[in-house]
């Protein structure tokens, strides 16, 4: 998916005020820096050195994964009326296997936050 085709691009203008949830990444593309010694893969973001995202790249992220969430919301309220021959958890292990296969820049922990988020709508309090 690229940057224009992304969720959440029409931020509201108070997207400073969204909370991030503590249970969000912080990292989503950690580095791995090959040597002997250790190694800190950081960025230079107004004068100082910002390991994984800086506070508003994170509130961005936020903003599209929820909204991510909610899309897929729809489309598994839709998959599960179609999709009589799988149980609720079959079928959600497909949209995820799904999803993770689509390209999106989205790093691994970010789709686990966004299927442990479907799961949660889909399979708590069942």
């Amino acid at each position: 998916m690229s940057q224009t085709d992304m969720p959440g691009e029409d931020a509201p203008n108070d997207e400073q005020e969204v909370s991030v949830p503590e249970d969000f990444p912080h990292n989503p593309f950690p580095a791995s820096l090959a040597g002997a010694h250790m190694k800190v893969a950081a960025c230079e973001s107004d004068g100082r050195y910002v390991i994984g995202l800086t506070e508003d790249e994170r509130r961005g992220r936020y903003l599209m994964c929820t909204d991510l969430v909610e899309q897929l919301t729809g489309y598994t309220e839709r998959k599960r009326i179609e999709r009589h021959d799988l149980t609720l958890t079959e079928l959600l292990n497909e949209i995820d296997a799904g999803i993770r296969r689509k390209g999106w820049e989205l790093g691994q922990v970010e789709f686990d936050w966004i299927m442990g988020r479907l799961r949660a709508k889909f399979l708590c309090g069942r």
